[in-house]
């Protein structure tokens, strides 16, 4: 029964670093986009954005 609890409480922390890691790495692109690069902090969501730098990496 440790040993489970012991898995289970590593999973999860190993979920909830995941998870923060997506959430920073978004707001990152907003605060980059939207404030050292002069565009509207939302629109770096927009696919076509994303369509154009794999383009430009291509």
């Amino acid at each position: 029964m440790k040993n489970t609890r012991y898995i289970r409480n590593v999973l999860f922390k190993i979920f909830f670093v995941f998870i923060l890691a997506v959430l920073l790495f978004f707001v990152g692109l907003v605060i980059g986009y939207g404030i050292i690069g002069d565009g509207h902090p939302l629109e770096v969501l927009n696919p076509a954005i994303w369509y154009h730098i794999f383009d430009f990496l291509k």
